[in-house]
């Protein structure tokens, strides 16, 4: 019969909440390449798919806010905590570059703040997997 020492069993509940913010970074990053998938398909095939890209956003956009927070319930590196905070940034940024008009046609910028968007969303994705690994996990005790 195996025996948890006290430390194991303090560190259990703060593995399955870094387990869950992975888990639900993984649901933002596959949302958001679904985005940028329906948008190819509205642009090249069939100009409906503009609602669904709209609607993804819509849905998964909360996501940031939540990952946002979540970052701070356990201890996560710098890092983590950056990339987190960054989402809702660029979200905002994509919102506001397709909805203010200017006269510099900021607007240019959306699928650029998106791929960057990506980027960070495939960062942090990424950065959780090499913190959470086991042997990772084990030595650091993030």
């Amino acid at each position: 019969m195996t025996t948890c020492s006290q430390t194991d069993r303090d560190r259990t509940p703060t593995r399955w909440i870094h387990i869950g913010f992975y888990v639900t970074s993984i649901i933002f990053n596959l949302c958001l390449i679904a985005q940028l998938l329906t948008v190819g398909v509205a642009y090249f095939n069939n100009p409906a798919w503009w609602n669904i890209h709209v609607w993804l956003v819509r849905g998964y956009s909360g996501l940031s806010l939540v990952l946002l927070g979540w970052s701070f319930l356990a201890p996560f590196p710098r890092r983590i905590r950056h990339l987190a905070a960054s989402l809702p940034v660029l979200l905002g940024l994509q919102f506001s570059s397709i909805h203010l008009k200017s006269p510099l046609h900021l607007e240019i910028l959306h699928p650029l703040i998106g791929f960057t968007l990506l980027y960070v969303s495939s960062s942090l994705v990424h950065s959780l997997w090499r913190t959470l690994s086991p042997t990772n996990y084990q030595n650091n005790q993030i």
